[in-house]
């Protein structure tokens, strides 16, 4: 039993660290894939791509919520922290930012399966601007963590 638990304590953090890279890449291939020259096989592809980069997200969150409450430097290391709050801000803003690229996927998508022309550059452009922020923002998470794990701010 000793064992288990002591295996689960380092792969926790490998899986919360290889989360947050499956996020960045799927949000780089979203970012790669959105462009004015997009092929209708690239449109359809676009939601699947975007579902995946959520569910890494979601794996980020959850793998990074078990190591604060049973792993790591405990609770209160980590909600004494301003970087802490300010990481969680950042994840929160994103989130927020992605829900207009998904549902612009998603439109896309339909209107491709109903022979709708592809959409126009301006919107893409609208699309593409957002996955750069949010890509700028996601950047900022790490140094949040390293700044917190280090006890900076506290």
């Amino acid at each position: 039993m000793g064992y288990t638990l002591a295996m689960i304590e380092p792969v926790l953090p490998y899986l919360h660290y290889l989360s947050i890279i499956f996020t960045g890449g799927f949000l780089i291939a979203e970012l790669v894939m959105c462009r004015p020259e997009m092929t209708p096989e690239q449109r359809r592809r676009l939601p699947g791509i975007d579902v995946v980069f959520f569910v890494s997200a979601l794996l980020a969150l959850a793998t990074g919520l078990l190591r604060l409450f049973f792993y790591a430097k405990g609770v209160s290391f980590y909600t004494g922290n301003p970087f802490f709050w300010t990481k969680m801000a950042l994840y929160v803003v994103i989130a927020a930012i992605s829900i207009a690229p998904t549902r612009a996927f998603g439109r896309w998508k339909r209107a491709l399966n109903s022979g709708a022309p592809a959409p126009a550059g301006p919107e893409i452009a609208g699309v593409r601007r957002l996955l750069h922020i949010e890509l700028g923002l996601l950047a900022l998470i790490p140094l949040m963590a390293v700044l917190m794990a280090r006890g900076i701010g506290r």
